[in-house]
C-alpha cells in the first residue's frame, strides 16, 4: 500500500481468473445517486488496464453500459460487477445502486464484498442513508474506506469533507477517521476554483503531480513541510493508537521516529480489521492521462489494506434438514457452498446469476444442487432440486467472457440455472447445504395491477415470476379479499423499474389501478331476518324457511353459528345447510360487498316440506334470512388498522409523530435507542399509509424507516366510510 505504483494489469478486457483466495479482493462501492460511484469504477478500471484510454473494453462497449431501464431512470437500478487485476491480486469491483429504492441491490452488494469503499460527493456532503449503510457495515465488522469524489466542483473543499466524514462515520473515536493523502492544488481560474493537480503522501512525505497528465513522484520543498507535519503527526498517532504493539505509542510520545515501513504495517492491520477508515480523494484524469487523481493510490489501498476473503467469518451454514456444518471458511478445496447475489435476464442466454464461491470451488457444467431461500411469503418458492451449471463467465461491459473456474472467495456470472433464484445456495449434489440469507428490506409500497389486454392476462402470471426470481425485495400479492394482483415494492422508482422490466423484457402490458385494503362488515346492533325460499314450477320444487338473529362481537370473533331450533321445525340434517347459506352470504357481504364479520347468527326457528325441503333450498333460506336482518340493521364498515413501528433521528421525531397523527394515528409511545435514533410506535389505519414509504423518506431526507404489522379491523369514522361507500359507488 505504498505510495509507489507497482506493475499491474495486462491487456484491456482480459477476464480474469484468480487460483487462491489470496490473490482476491471483493469491494463493494457504497454512496448516494449522484456520488461518482460508477465514474470511480471505470476510472479505476482504465488504471488497471482492463479498459482503454476511451473508456471502451475490448469489443464490448463501455463499462458503463446501462440497459434501456437505467437509461430511462437517469439513475443506477442493479449491482453490476466490474473485475480488475493490481499488482497481480484480482479485485471484484461491486457497483452498487445509491438510490434507497433498491437497497437491496446494495445489500447484495455487502454480502458478497468483503470491504466497503464509501463513496461521498465534496459537492454533496454525506446523507443519512449514507450513515445508515455505514451502521450496516460496522454491525457486522465490515472493513471500510472513504473516497471523496467531486473536488472539481465549486466550493468543493477536501479537508472540510473529511471533517464531515470524522464526525458523521467516526461517533466513537473520530481519530479513526483520518485522510493518508491530501490534495495538491494548481492556478486558480477565472471561477477562482483551484483544481486538484496531485496528492501529497501524509505517510512517505512524498508528492505525486498529474499535471502534466502522467503521475511524477518528487520530495515536498520546505515551504510544503509545516503544512503536511500537522495531518501527518495526526494520522500517526491514529495509527499507533489502533497498533497491536502497546510499546509503539511510548515510543513515538518519547521522540522516537517510528519507521514507515511499521507504520505501514499497522495501518493495513487497522484498516483489515475494521478499526481504521482511511479517507482519500479522487479526481478526474488531467489532460486525457490513463490514470485518474488518486486511483493509483486507492489500488493500493485494495490490495493492500483490505482483507483477503480468508479472512473473512462465513455466514452460517446447514445441512436440508437444518443440522449446523462446521465448515473451514474460504477453503477452494473444501465442500462447494455458493450463494447467488444477484439474477438478471439476458436477452440472448436467458437468465444469469451472480455467484459469490463461499467455500470450494465451482466449474462449468458441473451439476450443483440449488436451496433456498425462505421468500415464500414473497412469491418466491422455496427450492431444492439439481440443476447443471452452463458457463461460467466475467463481465466486461455488455460482453461475458469464460473463465476456467471460480474459486471460494471469487465471485463469477453462471448461465442456465433456470430455478435458481437471488438468495439461494448452490452446493454439491451429493452434499447439499443451506447458506443464512442475508436480511432483505421489507417492501412497503404497494402496487395493484391488472392485465392491459386479454393476450396480457395470458402472459401475466408468467412475467410476474420471473420478476421475483430477479428481484427478492419485491413481494407478489393475489389478495382474496380484494381480487387485486398487488407488488409490494420499495418504493416508486422501484415500482417504475419492475413495470418496465415486465413491459420491455417479458412483454406484458399492465395498467396501475388504484389499491384497496380489505373492508369488513359487522352489525351494529342485534336484528333479525327471516328467509323464505318457496318455489313451485311443476315437478319437485323447494322449500325452506328459516328465521334468525344476528348481534355483533368483539373484534376477532369471525362469524359465530348456534343452534337454537326447538321441536324439530327445521330437520336436524338441514341446520348445516343453513350455516353453510348463512357462511356463504357473509363471505359476499351483506351491505357493500366485503366480508362480515365478528357476528353471532342464532338460528330461532323455520319450516320444512317433506318432499321440496332441500340442502340446496336450506342454504338459499339462510342466505336470505341474513340479507334480510342486514337490512333493518346499521351496517358498520370495518378498516384495517397497522401497528406502524417507525425509526428515525431525534430531529425528526416531532414532524413524524405529528404525520402519523393527522393519518388518524394513535401514539402508542417512543423508546430513546442512542445515537440520535428514537422508535415511534402507533396504530394507523392501513388505506392511511398506502403511500407512507414514500411521504416518510421525504419528511426524514431518507434517513427513517419503518415496519407495518395487521393487528385488527376496527369501525370506520362515519364520515370515512361515507366517503369509502361514495368512492365504491363511483367505481362501479
Amino acid at each position: 500500500m505504498g505510495d509507489k505504483a507497482q506493475a499491474h494489469a495486462g491487456a484491456a478486457g482480459r477476464a480474469v481468473a484468480a487460483d487462491h483466495p489470496a490473490s482476491i479482493r471483493n469491494v463493494v462501492l457504497v454512496g448516494p445517486s449522484g456520488s461518482g460511484k460508477t465514474t470511480l469504477v471505470e476510472a479505476l478500471a482504465l488504471t488497471a488496464g482492463a479498459v482503454n484510454r476511451a473508456g471502451r473494453v475490448e469489443d464490448g462497449g463501455s463499462l458503463s453500459d446501462y440497459d434501456e431501464i437505467e437509461h430511462r431512470q437517469q439513475r443506477s437500478v442493479q449491482l453490476s460487477l466490474v473485475p480488475v487485476e493490481w499488482n497481480g491480486i484480482k479485485i471484484n469491483l461491486l457497483d452498487a445502486p445509491g438510490y434507497a429504492d433498491f437497497v437491496g441491490e446494495l445489500r447484495a452488494g455487502l454480502r458478497a464484498a468483503d470491504a466497503a469503499l464509501f463513496v461521498v460527493s465534496a459537492a454533496d456532503g454525506v446523507n443519512g442513508s449514507t450513515r445508515m449503510v455505514w451502521e450496516e457495515c460496522a454491525a457486522v465488522g465490515m472493513p471500510r474506506a472513504i473516497v471523496v469524489t467531486h473536488l472539481e466542483a465549486a466550493r468543493a473543499d477536501f479537508e472540510e469533507m473529511t471533517r464531515v466524514c470524522a464526525e458523521a462515520f467516526g461517533a466513537d473515536d473520530p481519530d479513526a477517521v483520518l485522510p493518508l493523502y491530501l490534495p495538491l492544488y494548481g492556478p486558480r481560474g477565472s471561477d477562482g476554483h483551484a483544481p486538484v493537480t496531485g496528492l501529497a503522501g501524509l505517510l512517505t512525505q512524498r508528492l505525486f503531480d498529474y499535471s502534466t497528465g502522467e503521475r511524477k513522484e518528487s520530495e515536498p520543498g520546505e515551504e510544503q513541510l509545516p503544512w503536511l507535519a500537522e495531518a501527518r503527526n495526526r494520522l500517526i498517532e491514529g495509527i499507533i493508537s489502533e497498533s497491536e504493539d502497546e510499546l509503539l505509542m511510548d515510543r513515538y510520545l518519547g521522540g522516537e521516529q517510528i519507521d514507515v515501513k511499521t507504520l505501514v504495517g499497522d495501518l493495513e492491520r487497522a484498516v483489515a480489521r475494521g478499526t481504521f477508515f482511511p479517507v482519500l480523494a479522487a479526481a478526474p484524469a488531467v489532460d486525457g492521462a490513463r490514470q485518474g487523481i488518486g486511483t493509483v493510490e486507492l489500488l493500493e489501498l485494495i490490495t493492500g489494506g483490505f482483507p483477503t476473503p480468508l479472512e473473512r467469518e462465513m455466514p452460517a451454514v446447514t445441512t436440508i434438514d437444518g443440522k449446523p456444518r462446521a465448515l473451514k471458511p474460504c477453503d477452494p478445496d473444501g465442500p462447494l457452498v455458493a450463494e447467488v447475489v444477484k439474477t438478471s435476464s439476458d436477452p440472448y442466454i436467458g437468465r444469469v446469476s451472480l455467484v459469490r464461491v463461499f467455500s470450494g470451488t465451482l466449474r462449468p457444467d458441473q451439476t450443483v444442487h440449488v436451496s433456498g431461500h425462505g421468500l415464500t411469503d414473497r412469491g418466491h418458492e422455496d427450492h431444492d432440486v439439481d440443476e447443471r451449471v452452463g458457463a461460467l463467465t466475467m463481465p466486461f461491459g455488455k460482453q461475458q467472457r469464460p473463465v476456467p473456474h471460480a474459486v471460494a472467495g471469487d465471485l463469477a456470472c453462471v448461465a442456465k440455472l433456470n430455478r435458481a433464484e437471488t438468495g439461494d445456495t448452490l452446493s454439491a449434489k451429493d452434499d447439499p447445504l443451506l447458506m443464512e440469507p442475508w436480511q432483505m428490506p421489507e417492501p412497503l409500497l404497494p402496487v395493484a395491477i391488472r392485465a392491459h389486454s386479454k393476450a396480457d392476462e395470458d402472459k401475466l402470471s408468467q412475467g410476474l415470476a420471473r420478476l421475483a426470481a430477479e428481484d427478492p425485495t419485491m413481494r407478489l400479492e393475489q389478495n382474496q379479499d380484494t381480487h387485486q394482483v398487488v407488488l409490494w415494492c420499495l418504493g416508486e422508482a422501484h415500482a417504475d423499474v419492475a413495470l418496465e422490466r415486465l413491459r420491455s423484457r417479458y412483454g406484458v402490458q399492465v395498467d396501475v389501478v388504484p389499491h384497496r385494503v380489505a373492508l369488513r362488515e359487522t352489525f351494529a346492533q342485534r336484528s333479525t331476518g327471516r328467509g323464505r325460499h318457496v318455489k313451485q314450477s311443476g315437478g319437485h320444487g323447494q322449500y325452506a324457511i328459516c328465521e334468525i338473529e344476528v348481534e355483533p362481537l368483539p373484534g376477532g370473533s369471525g362469524i359465530e353459528f348456534v343452534d337454537k331450533v326447538v321441536g324439530g321445525a327445521v330437520p336436524r340434517q338441514y341446520i348445516p345447510s343453513v350455516e353453510k347459506g348463512v357462511r356463504a352470504q357473509a363471505a359476499k357481504g351483506v351491505a357493500a360487498g366485503h366480508p362480515l364479520t365478528d357476528v353471532r347468527v342464532t338460528l330461532l326457528d323455520g319450516k320444512a316440506h317433506s318432499v321440496d325441503s332441500s340442502d340446496a333450498a336450506f342454504q338459499t333460506a339462510g342466505a336470505l334470512a341474513l340479507r334480510e336482518a342486514a337490512a333493518d340493521a346499521r351496517i358498520h364498515l370495518l378498516e384495517p388498522v397497522a401497528e406502524v413501528t417507525v425509526l428515525v433521528g431525534d430531529d425528526y421525531v416531532g414532524p413524524v409523530m405529528s404525520d402519523l397523527s393527522g393519518r388518524r394515528g394513535r401514539l402508542l409511545g417512543t423508546e430513546q435507542l442512542g445515537n440520535g435514533r428514537t422508535l415511534v410506535r402507533a396504530e394507523v389505519p392501513e388505506m392511511e399509509i398506502d403511500r407512507y414509504a414514500i411521504d416518510l423518506r421525504s419528511l426524514s431526507h431518507g434517513t427513517a424507516r419503518f415496519d407495518r404489522r395487521y393487528v385488527r379491523h376496527e369501525p370506520m369514522p362515519p364520515q370515512v366510510a361515507e366517503r369509502v361507500r361514495q368512492q365504491e359507488h363511483e367505481a362501479s
